[in-house]
C-alpha cells in the first residue's frame, strides 16, 4: 500500500478524523491543542493521528488534501478545514451539529 492509498483508507474508515501535531492529551502546537479540545468539548468521539511519527504521510497529506497547514479536520471522508475553520464552526454552533449528525444524535 503506498502513502496514498494509506491516508484514502484512513479517512475512509474513521467518520472522524483529526490530523494533529501530537496527540489530544499531548498537542505539540497550538492550534492542534485548540482543535482537539473544541473536539473534545463538543463530546462526540473522534479519532486522530499524530503526524510527526510519520514525516511521509505529514508531506504527503499536504498534496492529497491541498492544504497547507496543520491540524486538518475530515468528517465523512470530507476535508473541512484546520483550526481557524474549526473554530468558527464551533463558534457558531454548526460544529456541534454537524458532528452530532455523524455521530447519529440529535
Amino acid at each position: 500500500m503506498n502513502i496514498e492509498q494509506k491516508i484514502k483508507e484512513q479517512i475512509e474508515s474513521n467518520d472522524v478524523l483529526l490530523y494533529m501535531k501530537g496527540t489530544p492529551d499531548f498537542p505539540q502546537c497550538g492550534f492542534s491543542a485548540q482543535t482537539a479540545q473544541v473536539l473534545k468539548q463538543v463530546g462526540v468521539p473522534f479519532s486522530y493521528f499524530n503526524i510527526l511519527e510519520d514525516q511521509e504521510l505529514r508531506e504527503e497529506l499536504k498534496t492529497y488534501s491541498n492544504w497547507p497547514t496543520y491540524p486538518q479536520l475530515y468528517i465523512k471522508g470530507e476535508l473541512v478545514g484546520g483550526c481557524d475553520i474549526i473554530m468558527q464552526m464551533y463558534e457558531s454552533g454548526e460544529l456541534e451539529k454537524e458532528l452530532k449528525s455523524v455521530a447519529g444524535e440529535s
